[in-house]
């Protein structure tokens, strides 16, 4: 759906004083900073980790922060991002519902001088003024390489059918994860690629009417499940208990975003791997940049902020913040996510 057709609306510019320009540096008070907060979905059990810890990070420095989410819709989210400019946001930091479309809010929003940070998933032809995010494609490749090493330490090589668990069709973050994935399956001529397929809205249930319908295609003999989220994870682990094929030692399954239910699944072996995306660092650094921007309105980004890269996203080059991940396995759970305090280990393990 092109939104650059629907719903935009002519917003009149807000006027900025000369005189006040002039006579003081371009720097807002504590109690003057607003910053907006907006997100796909609230659908994933990590997103009220993001919320929690953004919002806590930018009151910490003095903002003031408006958050919505947009139940996966770009139509939704067009709404409200408008209502966020409608707020007085100074800055808005948002993931896109459709990152092919949304270049159109920043365009909107940088015409009433409001800037705009990407958050996790990279928008496409927009003129984003500053991106925090996970390197996407190393995700991808950590699940491969780990598939690689599960099956040569089963099967002796590398070799077997792989199914490849995508989400939103289009989204940058599915693409790059995937290409990671599909990197690593080019460079293995022993895996057979038997499902390459995207699931709208990330969904769990269509995820898991794939796997089931791959399983039946192939009678079970699926040597890897690889997936671009968590909740897409755990739709493959219900169609393979389905089939008593739930288990690490039997089937490959590979998960992306720690939820609390995957990360149980790999400690119980259910999940062979989880791609820990630490929230903390992503979230904080996000929620420092756009103080950062609200309080340095006419400098340029990369001299307000320390990038760690620029990327080009098709309309601009992005400076470009890249937060941490982490391969999660049986072996590592207790030196990775519990030692972190991530989880619990009453939590992942269960009260004894």
């Amino acid at each position: 759906m092109q939104v650059k057709h629907k719903l935009i609306k002519a917003v009149a510019l807000v006027a900025m004083t000369a005189a006040v320009a002039a006579a003081v540096p371009q720097v807002a008070s504590a109690g003057e900073v607003k910053i907006g907060f907006l997100l796909k979905t609230m659908q994933e059990e990590r997103y009220q980790r993001d919320k929690t810890t953004f919002i806590a990070k930018a009151e910490a420095l003095g903002a003031t922060v408006i958050f919505d989410s947009a139940n996966n819709d770009e139509l939704t989210q067009l709404a409200k991002f408008e209502n966020m400019l409608a707020k007085g946001a100074q800055v808005i930091v948002m993931q896109p519902v459709n990152t092919g479309t949304a270049g159109n809010m920043v365009r909107m929003a940088n015409s009433e001088g409001v800037r705009v940070v990407g958050y996790d998933s990279m928008l496409v032809d927009g003129p984003l003024d500053a991106m925090v995010m996970q390197d996407s494609w190393a995700v991808g490749r950590l699940q491969g390489e780990a598939m690689v090493e599960w099956l040569r330490a089963k099967n002796g090589s590398v070799t077997g059918k792989v199914a490849l668990i995508k989400g939103q069709p289009g989204d940058s973050n599915a693409i790059a994860m995937s290409s990671g994935v599909l990197e690593i399956i080019k460079a293995n001529p022993g895996l057979e690629l038997v499902t390459d397929q995207s699931h709208e809205g990330w969904s769990s249930e269509k995820a898991m009417a794939t796997a089931e319908n791959t399983l039946t295609k192939y009678d079970n003999s699926i040597d890897a499940f690889i997936c671009n989220n968590s909740g897409m994870a755990r739709g493959v682990i219900a169609a393979l208990e389905a089939q008593k094929l739930a288990s690490a030692d039997k089937v490959f399954v590979a998960g992306s975003d720690a939820d609390l239910a995957n990360i149980q699944y790999v400690a119980q072996g259910k999940q062979a791997v989880e791609i820990w995306k630490k929230i903390a660092p992503l979230a904080e650094t996000a929620a420092e940049v756009a103080v950062a921007l609200a309080q340095n309105p006419k400098k340029a980004p990369g001299d307000v902020v320390k990038v760690d890269k620029v990327l080009n996203n098709g309309f601009a080059d992005v400076p470009t913040i890249v937060t941490p991940i982490v391969l999660v396995t049986r072996d590592n759970v207790d030196a990775t996510i519990i030692a972190s305090g991530f989880y619990t280990k009453a939590q992942v393990y269960g009260a004894n």
